[in-house]
């Protein structure tokens, strides 16, 4: 007898249907499981067959021949154990009828508890789109089920619960869907930097549109207290953002059980020594790199000039494209990359360049090697380079409070609502997202802007890609203003954060 279960299956971060056939026929006892398995998932082999006996059935004494469909897709992780689990007692007689729109997955421990899996949720929208009306998931992995609407999810405990839910003998209650509650951690404030004000200035520009961001400065100047201080100002995730971050995040691992929906733009640091496949993504399963986890948020990159160059050049293609093309063996792989790239580093090796204490020992050779990791095509596509400089003693024993966040996310807010109006009917959502054709309407220049815009393109050698760029934020500068129209001071602001020659000191 054949019968057929439906579950789902990962391929890097999008869910896609699979279907469980097993088979029980003569000859010797034998347990094959093929459709391109993966290691883990031949080893469910062992997990079933113990968790049949531990929940008080009969294990079939046939030769079981399982099949993972599609069988040109590789199979891996534990999730098919328990569609596997649940198609031979349905081949064996001990559970009569499976509900044809119904589907299963799961880790089984040999005891017969059901473990939590990895990639719930975007498997979950693909059992949605597929036609699938209820699903099976791991108790811990519930409340994320039920993100993708539209299904009745069941969490499961053990197989005991689920057999006796099939049979009819005891149901099990579906979960409700999830719903945050009210978020008690603060993030960090602007209020806790004294002084600054150019670079807070810089920061907020960037929120506004979306802009990346470069921050140099000596050691201890606050350039990496201003940068973690960015999500803090930034506008709030949509629904539709939310669940694509939460996907990927799942994917991961890094999901919170309780918390499944990410409310927060993510933030990721990764060290120096990450290698290129840490950040772009890959490895054997195709797995999502920081550029990915960092979608619809920041990606912030410390040291920058310590990072190995192929690892920054890595970064070029998905600042132009939001998305990372991974091309390995096991196959390719698309992976959304929408993030915000700020950087910080020091003017030279020694971190002392233009310190007042002049305690620089670094020739003009000595930065010019240091800054040499720093490709000029990565450079080109940073938005603003924004020099931070030393806090003076008198900012630090200010007694008045700086500005809070909450006034400045308040502004930005403003700015992207303008944004969100203009781009209307499209898939853009801030300045920085602009394509070069809606530039032309966008960023259009009266005669004193144009010259200036002339002026500076021929002086500091711009490129096609900065000049947009600089259009980009000079237009970000004007929504924050709430102008209609760039202007001359809002155009020459934009032009002072291109200014590369801080890179030499």
């Amino acid at each position: 007898m054949v019968v057929s279960i439906r579950s789902l299956g990962l391929n890097g971060i999008a869910g896609y249907e699979v279907s469980a056939e097993c088979f029980l026929s003569g000859g010797l006892p034998a347990f094959d499981i093929v459709g391109l398995p993966d290691a883990a998932v031949r080893e469910a082999r062992e997990r079933v067959r113990a968790a049949v006996k531990n929940c008080g059935v009969k294990f079939p004494v046939s030769r079981i021949t399982v099949n993972l469909a599609p069988a040109n897709q590789k199979k891996a992780g534990t999730v098919y154990d328990l569609p596997i689990f649940i198609g031979i007692l349905a081949a064996a007689e001990e559970l009569k009828k499976i509900p044809p729109d119904a589907a299963f997955l799961g880790e089984l421990s040999l005891s017969g508890a059901v473990r939590g899996v990895s990639g719930v949720l975007p498997m979950a929208l693909a059992a949605k789109e597929a036609g699938i009306r209820t699903l099976f998931v791991p108790a811990e992995n519930a409340a994320e089920a039920t993100l993708a609407g539209g299904l009745t999810v069941y969490g499961v405990p053990d197989v005991k619960a689920l057999v006796a839910h099939l049979r009819g003998e005891a149901p099990l209650c579906h979960a409700e869907p999830w719903s945050p509650a009210e978020e008690s951690e603060d993030l960090l404030d602007l209020r806790d930097v004294m002084g600054q004000e150019n670079v807070k200035r810089a920061l907020e520009i960037a929120a506004a549109g979306g802009h990346n961001l470069l921050l140099i400065g000596s050691p201890g100047s606050g350039k990496s207290m201003l940068a973690k201080r960015l999500p803090s100002i930034l506008p709030d995730m949509t629904r539709d953002e939310a669940l694509a971050v939460s996907g990927i995040w799942s994917v991961a691992g890094l999901t919170n059980p309780r918390h499944p929906l990410l409310l927060r733009r993510p933030f990721r640091s990764p060290h120096h020594t990450s290698s290129a496949v840490a950040l772009s993504g890959g490895g054997p399963y195709l797995r999502p790199g920081e550029m990915s986890l960092a979608h619809n948020g920041v990606l912030f990159l410390d040291e920058l000039p310590e990072f190995h160059r192929d690892v920054l050049e890595a970064m070029r293609q998905p600042l132009e494209d939001g998305e990372v093309t991974v091309a390995r063996a096991g196959g390719t792989l698309r992976l959304p990359a929408q993030f915000q790239l700020v950087c910080a580093m020091n003017p030279c090796r020694c971190g002392w360049r233009g310190h007042p204490s002049g305690r620089c020992t670094c020739s003009d050779r000595d930065v010019e090697k240091y800054v040499e990791k720093i490709s000029g095509p990565l450079l080109d596509r940073i938005d603003l380079h924004v020099n931070v400089p030393s806090v003076e003693y008198e900012a630090l024993r200010r007694k008045t409070v700086p500005e809070d966040s909450a006034a400045v996310k308040q502004r930005v807010e403003g700015a992207r609502s303008l944004q969100l109006s203009r781009f209307t009917g499209t898939d853009v959502t801030c300045n920085a997202q602009m394509p070069p054709s809606m530039i032309a309407d966008a960023c259009a220049l009266d005669a004193a802007g144009d010259a200036l815009m002339k002026s500076a393109f021929e002086r500091m050698g711009l490129t096609a890609r900065s000049h947009d760029r600089v259009l980009r934020v000079a237009r970000t500068i004007a929504d924050l203003e709430g102008a209609e129209h760039i202007e001359a001071p809002h155009l020459a602001e934009a032009i002072q954060y291109r200014n590369t020659e801080i890179l030499k000191g």
